[in-house]
């Protein structure tokens, strides 16, 4: 991926060429973005070649699928059906508080 330096017609927009499954894409995006855009850029690259190994499809229909799955787990993750940051939290918390008590009892043996 190779950055563009030229601004777009007085906006803080700068042109990229990126790249998703080998094939180069001109787009545009604000300065302060592009680091994130190019990080979009890298996971739904990955999750395009994810899909076509699963698949074999190509084209329009692997785009179609992908963004598909993609769409169905951001929709779990926003209805709270996905990944539950509270309880995940809670069970650090208690792995923690195990983990202190156990070294505070490894202290009193020396």
């Amino acid at each position: 991926m190779k950055e563009k330096g030229a601004a777009m017609k007085g906006q803080d927009a700068e042109a990229l060429d990126i790249s998703l499954l080998g094939k180069e894409y001109h787009v545009s995006c604000p300065a302060r973005e592009q680091e994130s855009l190019l990080e979009s850029v890298a996971y739904l690259d990955q999750r395009l070649g994810e899909t076509a190994k699963k698949t074999h499809a190509g084209g329009e229909t692997l785009a179609v699928m992908t963004a598909l799955n993609i769409a169905h787990e951001f929709l779990q993750l926003l209805h709270g059906r996905g990944f539950d940051l509270p309880s995940l939290k809670r069970r650090i918390g208690h792995m923690q508080t195990r983990i202190e008590s156990m070294l505070a009892q490894q202290e009193k043996l020396f």
